[in-house]
């Protein structure tokens, strides 16, 4: 493919794909400076003509020698790109000259495997250098939890185990693997989505207020908290967590297929597709809240959002009345699809006697700011150019979030699920994961529309 091939493929995406307008001058000025070239990983002439081709954009276009390398690719290949990259001097920076790798997830698949990974890109980059992404971060429902917690008098003062009774993070999607039943049958619910995407979630919503919004002001709030989540004996892994493997089942009306009969699965795969969690943090303020998570494929709704359930009310004035029991308020921070928040709370329902009913505020940001969110990508490939790091892993979240997951891992492998498949398709997963919190006297709140 040549770069001109390239550029009219690129442009016919974007009239699919495009969730605006494109303006037509605009985009002239952008297709000129895209090219496109094609090497092997492995291969050293590769750089070279890399380097090469980069100079003659640099020339033309004064990019001032500033680089940053998407590494869109198979996690394997992380760690010899950066080397080839570096041996070829192209993540040496001069003067005011930037040089920085993106690197998608997953990050390793164990906790092993992620510090050698970070091992070997630190050796030919510098912590600065690299940018682990993980697009939920982009998103501004993610970013608005700071903003919500620090930045509004009625929130703070009650966020912690005095007032909030525990926290449930949902992450639902209506998918199944799709094409990639071959990757996610080596990889499952647990590595794919839990020590990035939602330990990212846990830690915004749980740390302390930083000293600024520095990157490593934010970032070590962060890793304090995933040092601080209780790890899982193997006992408590039995108890505290379940996994699930959906079977067939309806969706939007639709019959799906089970996983076992998915492209590229295993007909008798151990695989899961659901996994459910409580965890608890051992600080001062979230001492005995548990933090309840899951996540899983082929579920009702494809939904992200996090549930502030705070402690419920005395009953004694409403004794005397019909009022039988009191609902405990709830904040849903709504992260994806539509992104906004919801506040619940209980209130008189018209008529003569007192009877309560269950109110919800709602602020979805296309509403009140007037614009389609982004889709995440666009904020974080801005903030790797101008050196901003906030919204990105640092190697020693990425080891403490397999921590998290590691003991976990380990009980599964040594005791395969003995009654796969255990949810049907359109569910919202199997029995033990409402077990989970009804042996606490909770449930989980559910979404759907």
């Amino acid at each position: 493919m040549s770069s001109e091939d390239y550029r009219k493929r690129v442009t016919e995406d974007m009239k699919s794909f495009a969730t605006g307008e494109v303006t037509p001058d605009l985009w002239e000025w952008f297709v000129r400076r895209l090219h496109y070239m094609s090497g092997n990983f492995d291969a050293p002439e590769t750089y070279v003509k890399l380097k090469e081709l980069l100079a003659k954009v640099d020339q033309g276009f004064s990019a001032h020698g500033n680089y940053f390398f998407y590494l869109a690719t198979n996690p394997d290949a992380f760690g010899p790109i950066v080397k080839n990259l570096a041996e070829t001097e192209l993540m040496k920076q001069i003067d005011h000259q930037w040089r920085r790798v993106i690197v998608e997830k997953p990050f390793g698949h164990d906790l092993e495997s992620a510090r050698a990974l970070n091992q070997e890109l630190l050796t030919f980059a510098d912590e600065k250098q690299i940018y682990r992404i993980d697009h939920y971060l982009g998103k501004e429902t993610v970013q608005n939890i700071l903003a919500l917690r620090f930045a509004n008098g009625i929130f703070e003062p009650i966020w912690n185990r005095r007032y909030i009774d525990n926290i449930q993070i949902t992450v639902a999607e209506t998918v199944g693997v799709e094409k990639r039943g071959g990757y996610y049958d080596t990889a499952g619910a647990l590595r794919d989505m839990v020590p990035n995407h939602i330990m990212q979630l846990i830690t915004l919503t749980a740390m302390e207020p930083p000293v600024s919004f520095r990157a490593d002001s934010v970032r070590d709030e962060q890793s304090k908290i995933l040092h601080a989540i209780q790890p899982l004996s193997a006992e408590e892994v039995l108890t505290r967590t379940v996994r699930g493997q959906y079977g067939e089942g309806v969706i939007n009306g639709e019959r799906v297929p089970l996983y076992r009969a998915e492209p590229g699965v295993p007909p008798d795969s151990r695989t899961e597709t659901f996994v459910a969690m409580k965890l608890l943090i051992d600080n001062w303020r979230w001492a005995d809240v548990p933090f309840y998570l899951r996540t899983g494929k082929r579920m009702p709704q494809r939904n992200t959002y996090i549930v502030i359930q705070f402690r419920r009310a005395p009953f004694v004035l409403f004794r005397d009345t019909p009022v039988e029991n009191l609902m405990p308020n709830q904040l849903v921070l709504h992260i994806q699809p539509e992104e906004g928040i919801s506040l619940r709370f209980a209130a008189k329902a018209p008529g003569a006697q007192m009877r309560l009913g269950s109110v919800d505020m709602n602020f979805e940001y296309a509403d009140y700011f007037g614009v389609q969110p982004s889709t995440g990508y666009e904020r974080l490939l801005h903030d790797c150019m101008i050196g901003d790091q906030t919204l990105f892993q640092r190697a020693d979240m990425v080891e403490a979030g397999w921590c998290v997951v590691s003991p976990a891992l380990d009980v599964w492998k040594a005791l395969p699920p003995r009654n796969f498949p255990n949810y049907p398709a359109g569910t919202w997963g199997p029995r033990e994961a409402d077990e989970l919190l009804e042996r606490d006297g909770r449930r989980w709140r559910n979404l759907e529309k």
